[in-house]
């Protein structure tokens, strides 16, 4: 067994590192740039029911320590991704491949996780209840427990993949949510999406993206996503994988040592494409350097102290 295997609900990855819904496309875009059987997953690009343009522009502005995005779920629908983007990673990547998936309605969320349930090349659904750069719908649910934990029972019960809720930082308290969603059955918790947040030009006074707030990520976000983590680690018995600010090795072993099994890097992608293979290159140095001899030791370590 390799010292940086982990696993997902009984599914093996090679290494905890995977890059995040909506920053790494379907993956195999960046096929020509490295080897994508290095990760050790791959959230694929979020997936409507119905295809969909996203916002207007301008959807994306910088900011001090991160970015903030309004692309509002541009995708080319389900039947269009299981018919034609699936085929084309699956036969560049070996690995865990996660379908992101986003609906309107709960009846929404099903018909798109049932389609991603009989797509072979998927592995683990991932239910994207937490979006703040759409209107009507996603963080809507991820802010109540009981509209949570409805669309959690509402796929569980269609569904034999395992379900992995997308929760949002958006809310006071996210340990109940994540104890609804448990309780509904759900397989994992991803935690966090974006915070939401806004940019303003100083000059004119108008707000930068379209949908004046947006969802603000990167590393200024990681300290906030490191401590709902520990929370929702304290709290459930089901495995986390941690998002929010990770653009380094020694960020890795924070959120597996506060309760993560595995990790997903987001924006650190678009500002270095080869962020996920240094992580993963970096990450037995550095273990190496702190006495850890299998990544999969320290998975809430944090938790006992």
């Amino acid at each position: 067994m390799s010292r940086l295997e982990t696993s997902l609900s009984g599914i093996k990855l090679k290494n905890p590192v995977i890059p995040a819904s909506g920053t790494f496309g379907f993956g195999y875009e960046m096929a020509d740039v490295y080897d994508l059987n290095i990760l050790g997953g791959i959230s694929l690009k979020g997936t409507t029911l119905e295809e969909r343009f996203g916002n207007p522009t301008p959807r994306i502005a910088e900011c001090e320590n991160g970015l903030l995005n309004a692309i509002g779920l541009q995708n080319p629908g389900v039947e269009h991704v299981v018919k034609h983007e699936l085929p084309k990673i699956r036969a560049l990547y070996d690995g865990v491949l996660i379908a992101n998936i986003s609906g309107f309605s709960v009846d929404e969320y099903v018909k798109v996780a049932c389609a991603f349930d009989n797509a072979p090349e998927i592995d683990i659904l991932e239910i994207n209840v937490s979006c703040p750069n759409v209107r009507h719908g996603g963080m809507a649910f991820g802010t109540d427990c009981a509209a949570a934990g409805e669309v959690t029972r509402a796929v569980k019960e269609k569904t034999h993949k395992p379900v992995y809720m997308k929760l949002s930082p958006n809310v006071t308290d996210i340990v109940p949510i994540a104890r609804a969603c448990e309780e509904a059955g759900a397989d994992g918790i991803t935690l966090i999406n974006t915070l939401l947040g806004m940019v303003i030009d100083p000059k004119s006074g108008r707000p930068i993206v379209s949908t004046k707030m947006s969802g603000f990520s990167g590393p200024a976000i990681k300290p906030v996503a490191l401590r709902m983590v520990y929370q929702v680690a304290s709290a459930v018995r089901i495995p986390i994988i941690g998002v929010g600010g990770i653009s380094c090795a020694d960020d890795v072993i924070e959120f597996m040592s506060a309760g993560a099994s595995a990790v997903q890097v987001g924006a650190h992608n678009l500002v270095e494409p080869f962020a996920c293979p240094n992580i993963i290159n970096e990450l037995p140095v550095k273990m190496d350097e702190y006495g850890i001899e299998n990544i999969k030791d320290i998975i809430g370590r944090s938790l006992a102290l």
